[in-house]
């Protein structure tokens, strides 16, 4: 039946066989693709609702913490380190978060003029503490000299004693009254592990070596000089004239800030370290010729039992007057020994602090940490007993020259 309908018939009886009907599907491969794709995507979909998978099944990777294992039973120090674990677990919450981040500043490293990359915040001994409590590990540091700020542990007078009595090296100070004295200052410590090692241990005990608050970790320098038996100071950055194009680093003490503030800026480079004697000017031109701004921290230096030492880097300082105001242990750097950092310039120098000493009774020089500058110093305190002048630690010398 289906053959006869597809014949026609024609005029002169012939059959014409018609052309065969195609099949035709009724959806384009397009629109086939389009539907398997929309099935994985509701199978994705699924997995991601039904699957408990918070990331919708994105790739992870487990790893497994482990907590370590509990002290055993028989342990008899177990009881003694869970108790001894509890406050520092405390005092570690109370630190805060931005207290304990390690941070890299530009600063003035001082033993060259240049400017540094150092990490502030690792390894702060007040983070450490967290403010609380102060570093009773440290060789020789008094618990009693010490108070709380909201920076960390800050030295304090306490049952009559002065860090500057306390933390001052030892001397013979009746010798040291009878001969010409000779003090040494090598500032710009802290900055330079390398450089500071130096210092610590190629120069004799009764050289005073000064810290800048910063480095990852300068109270841990500090303690090692103090190992040494050096006598240390803590360097106060505080505004050079021409800052901030010269900016000796964080927490600079400024000319146009209120005493209020001077005076909590101050507090943070206090607790930096500990078991100094007293303090000296890190830069400063400007600051330290400004009465009012300075008088406050001169006065703060004296009511905590320090002392102040001027690097003599300039003549218009106001130090002087004002720690004679305040009955503030004072001296005053003759003159840098390596203003011109070679070693001819250098010997001169020296050569003239001898003069200073025998003429005056004491004198004092300041240095920073070069290689050269250590070299030549060594050298040269070798012979000051054969040339009658004693090598003496700087507050020896300010205590010869107040009784003067």
């Amino acid at each position: 039946m289906a053959e006869a309908a597809d014949e026609l018939s024609t005029p002169l009886g012939q059959t014409t066989v018609g052309r065969t009907r195609r099949f035709r599907l009724p959806f384009t491969a397009m629109q086939a693709f389009a539907v398997l794709l929309g099935l994985v995507l509701v199978g994705f979909v699924g997995i991601a609702l039904f699957n408990n998978n918070p990331l919708g099944g994105e790739p992870i990777a487990r790893v497994t913490l482990r907590n370590p294992p509990p002290a055993a039973a028989d342990d008899k120090h177990a009881p003694a380190a869970q108790a001894a674990a509890e406050p520092a677990a405390k005092s570690a919450a109370r630190v805060p978060a931005a207290a304990s981040d390690a941070r890299t500043v530009t600063i003035i490293d001082g033993s060259s003029g240049k400017r540094q990359d150092v990490v502030i915040g690792a390894g702060d001994p007040a983070d450490k503490a967290g403010g609380d409590s102060p570093p009773l590990a440290m060789t020789g540091i008094d618990p009693r000299l010490l108070e709380k700020s909201r920076y960390g542990m800050i030295p304090v007078v306490a049952d009559g004693l002065k860090p500057f009595t306390v933390y001052a090296a030892e001397a013979d100070r009746a010798k040291a009254a009878r001969m010409p004295v000779v003090a040494i200052v090598v500032a710009g410590l802290g900055v330079g592990a390398a450089k500071t090692t130096d210092a610590i241990m190629k120069l004799p005990p009764a050289v005073t070596l000064a810290f800048t608050p910063y480095g990852s970790d300068p109270g841990k320098l500090a303690e090692r000089a103090r190992t040494q038996r050096h006598e240390i100071l803590l360097q106060i950055p505080m505004e050079p004239f021409d800052y901030p194009d010269n900016d000796p680093g964080p927490q600079t003490l400024l000319t146009t800030l209120s005493s209020e503030q001077n005076l909590d800026r101050f507090y943070w480079h206090l607790s930096r370290l500990q078991g100094y004697a007293g303090i000296a000017n890190f830069m400063g031109g400007r600051f330290v010729a400004a009465d009012p701004v300075m008088q406050p921290i001169v006065r703060e230096a004296a009511k905590r039992g320090l002392s102040y030492f001027d690097d003599g880097s300039t003549p218009r300082s106001v130090a002087q007057n004002l720690s004679a105001g305040q009955a503030l242990p004072f001296a005053k750097a003759d003159f840098a020994i390596d203003a011109v950092p070679t070693s001819a310039e250098i010997d001169r120098a020296l050569v003239k602090l001898e003069t200073i000493a025998k003429e005056r009774g004491t004198a004092v020089g300041v240095a920073s940490a070069l290689p050269v500058s250590i070299e030549r110093l060594g050298a040269w305190l070798k012979t000051l007993d054969s040339k009658g002048i004693m090598l003496v630690p700087l507050t020896t010398a300010m205590l010869k020259s107040k009784s003067g």
